[in-house]
């Protein structure tokens, strides 16, 4: 329990880190809360007009992830891993120094999926690919790949990650629900669209 709650922690701590707030404030460009979707993360600092910052993001959120997943299984075993990838998608959604109001989880979700099984986060990268060249949509790329997940997990006879990526799924679902709603009203934005 003591090991849990110490993969939990560091998985919130380092996921909770709000790069996305803490680059385009470093680069003078405000606070990106009040830009476009309001949302932390890599899709809304390119509406900011920087792609080198969306792209420091996308890698910074990844990577805080991933370190998660992976410093906790090395000091603590695998299940700790999760734990703390878990923990790292909380953190980045629900940071305690933004009044828990944070990102949707998709990038730092993708760093913890390639973390845990590159495969599967080689796959569900390639879900969300194909569908944002098809759509120019993150959220409905971000959406399809968290729920094609669990299924090639499934397909893989991997019942563990298929229940773990359920739970991340959960959580992205979850935190795009007004993205979901502006998809079926039509009115869901396009990247690199300036809102």
């Amino acid at each position: 329990m003591i090991t849990a709650l110490l993969a939990f922690a560091l998985g919130y701590l380092l996921g909770s880190v709000p790069w996305g707030l803490v680059l385009t404030r470093a680069a003078g460009l405000g606070d990106i809360r009040r830009i476009g979707s309001g949302n932390i993360g890599a899709t809304n600092v390119l509406r900011t007009g920087s792609k080198l910052l969306a792209a420091a993001t996308l890698l910074l959120d990844l990577g805080k992830g991933a370190a998660a997943l992976l410093l906790a299984g090395a000091w603590w075993g695998d299940t700790a891993g999760l734990i703390a990838g878990f923990g790292a998608m909380l953190g980045h959604a629900f940071p305690v120094w933004l009044g828990f109001s944070g990102g949707k989880g998709v990038a730092t979700g993708g760093g913890v999926l390639i973390a845990a099984a590159w495969w599967l986060g080689l796959a569900s990268a390639l879900v969300w690919l194909a569908t944002v060249a098809g759509t120019r949509i993150s959220s409905a790329g971000a959406l399809a790949a968290c729920l094609a997940a669990p299924l090639i997990a499934l397909l893989a006879g991997r019942l563990d990650l298929a229940l773990f990526t359920l739970s991340i799924a959960v959580l992205i679902v979850y935190r795009h629900r007004p993205n979901i709603a502006r998809l079926l009203a039509g009115t869901e934005p396009r990247i690199g669209r300036r809102t």
